[in-house]
């Protein structure tokens, strides 16, 4: 797809997630690219420079990574007293075992165990969501940073509500098909940003000068009424803090 685009000739490439970010990097080394991810995009080698980018390539980086261990102390504010949590993984990305690193390092400051499931096709759900009840763990937590997870949000949201269990994602989309809750950073900022690049790139700025931008908001979404199917007593400072709550 990204090869298409370059053939086509346009003027400038949003490439959204990192999968994307990377194809379209590897496709030109020309044509203006403005990226959204939520990695560090030095890291990946797509940009030499937060504040410089250089070459053809800058963008925005939202918070899910940096977030996660928020993830883990959100879960044992909704189940008190938990001392292990599920996370569910996709290791067949190589970012995953970032997130991952931060979220054991989180885990041991906060007293908690955590056990990791990994599901890289559709067909990984099901056995893993029939074995979680057998776990000592009382509530999941999926990686926010694998595009392949966050294209499953209402598979993900049905099956933690089929089989009872209370869940932690990353965006909205997971609450609003019945998920629990999610906390990450925000979509419509990061793509507002990116978006804000774009036009001044087809206005003539080059991408290389034009500093990798950081979205600095999150978002925390509840689902009451999951909470309520679940028996789950939602505790009030965690819902004050919510930018939406789903009755």
């Amino acid at each position: 797809m990204a090869g298409e685009l370059v053939k086509r000739q346009v003027a400038v490439i949003a490439a959204t997630g990192t999968p994307a970010m990377l194809a379209a990097k590897a496709a030109t080394t020309a044509i203006p690219i403005v990226f959204t991810t939520g990695t560090d995009p030095m890291q990946l080698g797509v940009v030499t420079s937060l504040n410089r980018p250089g070459g053809n390539v800058t963008g925005v980086t939202t918070l899910n990574v940096e977030v996660a261990p928020k993830r883990l102390e959100l879960a044992r504010e909704l189940i008190p007293g938990t001392s292990t949590v599920a996370v569910l993984i996709n290791r067949t990305n190589p970012e995953t075992e970032t997130e991952l690193r931060i979220m054991q390092t989180a885990a041991s400051a906060l007293g908690l165990q955590l056990h990791v499931l990994d599901a890289s096709t559709e067909h990984d759900f099901d056995t893993i969501f029939a074995a979680l009840h057998q776990t000592p763990a009382r509530v999941l937590v999926i990686a926010g940073a694998d595009p392949f997870l966050i294209s499953r949000s209402e598979q993900l949201a049905e099956l933690t509500v089929r089989h009872a269990v209370p869940a932690i994602f990353q965006f909205r989309e997971f609450v609003a098909a019945g998920g629990l809750i999610s906390y990450g950073g925000s979509v419509t900022d990061a793509y507002r940003q990116a978006g804000i690049y774009a036009g001044r790139i087809l206005k003539g700025e080059k991408p290389g000068e034009l500093p990798v931008q950081q979205a600095t908001k999150v978002e925390l979404f509840v689902n009451l009424k999951t909470a309520r199917t679940l028996g789950l007593t939602v505790p009030t400072a965690l819902l004050v803090r919510a930018d939406e709550v789903i009755e």
